[in-house]
């Protein structure tokens, strides 16, 4: 295998790793999230977990089809620290905070990965461009929760 092909590979495991992190996340806090605050951001990230495990399947397809192995549970790596459940389920902000991060991060891997991949590889720069849009409008819709969040906290205050 060329080393241009193992690098794709790579930063596809690592957007695959991200995925199924960020499917693990949405799940534990649209269970763990209290109060009236809560429920549009529980109910958003409810919703998202078929969209990210879809970005998921995707993603490993791929990579088997670039001659690579998908990875197991005990190949990957989490590091998606501000995503985790708080302690207090009431903290809204800080998972909407921690949805805002990881969007992020993932944009700007996806972004790398298409930067990569447009010339040589236009199958995965055109699969990376679908999920990076999708992850664009998760990012802005969870900006708008901060911002009404912040507003909300600024009344309050």
């Amino acid at each position: 295998m060329s080393d241009d092909k193992q690098q794709i590979i790579d930063m596809l495991h690592k957007a695959y790793r991200m995925e199924v992190e960020t499917v693990a996340n949405y799940l534990a806090n649209s269970i763990h999230l209290d109060g009236v605050r809560a429920e549009e951001v529980k109910r958003s990230l409810d919703e998202d977990i078929t969209e990210e495990l879809g970005h998921a399947q995707k993603l490993a397809h791929r990579i088997k089809q670039l001659g690579g192995r998908v990875r197991g549970s005990l190949e990957l790596e989490f590091d998606q620290k501000s995503l985790r459940p708080p302690e207090d389920s009431t903290d809204v902000l800080s998972v909407v905070k921690g949805v805002i991060e990881a969007e992020k991060t993932g944009i700007d891997h996806y972004r790398s990965i298409i930067d990569a991949t447009e010339e040589n590889d236009p199958v995965t720069a055109d699969l990376v461009t679908q999920i990076l849009a999708e992850e664009e409008e998760h990012r802005t819709q969870f900006e708008g929760f901060q911002r009404e969040l912040d507003a909300e906290a600024s009344v309050t205050a």
